[in-house]
């Protein structure tokens, strides 16, 4: 045993309760996992929390769909979820839920201090609304032509043929994907965080080897064309948590999912007398904390997350380490392909312990895609 163990928090990215769990996924837990079980055998003292993101439209709509509660449909796909993990022997210290009473207590606390410090303002906006649902419609629900290539059925924030990115007002012949309506534009009063209020500290942060070189790089592209504020509300009807003092408005699936962390280590502390939550998450802490994410999200832990967390007096993380997708025989996982495998298809035929050593021989350090050679 060390002299002095090391106090270490670790997280994985949050799991969305609207799916099961598949090896692409699991990349990223059986990489954390083994990483927590190497600092536990050096004798430090490392907990490894996690929860499912249980808020957002497409789980409001699954649930109306299915003809029950968003609560339901959570706690079902939670058991799953969990289930699923353990069958893999995955570690968690804790798995909790984002739609739990220490994540509306965070993300309320956190957001009160951030329009304290005068880092939030509201701005009225136009969007896409769907007349027959009404109801504002995220970007991934609707669809129509690139404006760009002319290519059919492509989302309202990016072409999947030829790359571009645009807003959902610009897509030609576009429909809802709730009701087949077209969209019309209606005005919206929203709830915005200035993160270019923090580029200087983000900035230094970044450059002091928090996180990886690649990330790094990938994060002076986005400094260099300015930091944008960033809109965290959204309008009812809408599954998460209402905004104080904003009747109709909710924090965005987006602020409240990365705070998750830490109701979840909190919902421990509740629990274990040798955890105290102000010991980790403390301005000066001494306690570390890691989270391991796809880097398809390193947005979101690398710029909002540490800007918000200082922004409310929290620490930031002492390292953000991101991986590469899962490619299959050499493609994306493909349902039409077969490739599409979730972990409970896996478990049913495989012993899980071929998985974590092929996926531990491949990941290394960086962001490099693995393959997964059948």
């Amino acid at each position: 045993m060390p002299n002095n163990p090391r106090h270490i928090l670790v997280t994985s990215a949050l799991p969305y309760a609207n799916g099961s769990i598949h090896l692409g996924h699991l990349v990223e837990y059986i990489q954390t996992d083994i990483w927590v079980r190497y600092q536990k055998m050096q004798g430090n003292q490392a907990i490894y929390v996690c929860a499912d993101d249980a808020h957002g439209t497409p789980i409001m709509l699954r649930a109306q769909a299915e003809g029950i509660t968003p609560e339901e449909l959570i706690a079902r796909t939670s058991e799953e979820h969990q289930a699923d993990f353990a069958g893999f022997a995955i570690g968690f210290d804790n798995f909790h839920s984002t739609h739990s009473d220490e994540n509306r207590e965070l993300a309320t606390l956190i957001y009160n201090r951030l329009k304290a410090g005068g880092h939030i303002h509201k701005r009225t906006i136009k969007q896409a609304y769907d007349p027959e649902k009404q109801m504002f419609l995220p970007d991934r629900f609707i669809k129509g032509e690139c404006p760009r290539c002319g290519a059919q059925d492509q989302y309202g924030d990016s072409c999947e043929v030829c790359g571009a990115t645009y807003s959902p007002t610009e897509l030609k012949n576009a429909v809802s994907v709730i009701s087949g309506a077209k969209p019309v534009e209606k005005e919206s009063e929203h709830y915005f965080f200035a993160l270019g209020d923090f580029e200087k500290e983000i900035r230094e942060w970044t450059a002091a080897g928090h996180i990886q070189p690649a990330i790094a790089n990938k994060l002076d592209e986005w400094f260099d064309a300015g930091l944008q504020d960033w809109d965290i509300s959204r309008d009812a009807p809408y599954f998460g948590f209402e905004i104080p003092d904003a009747p109709g408005k909710y924090f965005y699936v987006w602020l409240d999912a990365p705070i998750g962390y830490m109701a979840s280590f909190k919902n421990l502390c509740a629990r274990r007398e040798d955890l105290d939550f102000d010991t980790y998450w403390k301005p000066d802490s001494d306690a570390e904390v890691y989270h391991f994410i796809g880097k398809d999200i390193a947005y979101f832990h690398t710029l909002f997350w540490p800007a918000m967390l200082s922004g409310a007096g929290f620490r930031k993380p002492t390292a953000v380490y991101c991986h590469g997708f899962l490619t299959v025989n050499g493609q994306k996982m493909s349902k039409s392909r077969g490739t599409f495998i979730t972990a409970r298809t896996y478990l049913d035929n495989l012993n899980p312990e071929y998985l974590r050593y092929y996926y531990a021989a491949k990941l290394g350090d960086g962001i490099d895609d693995i393959d997964l050679n059948l």
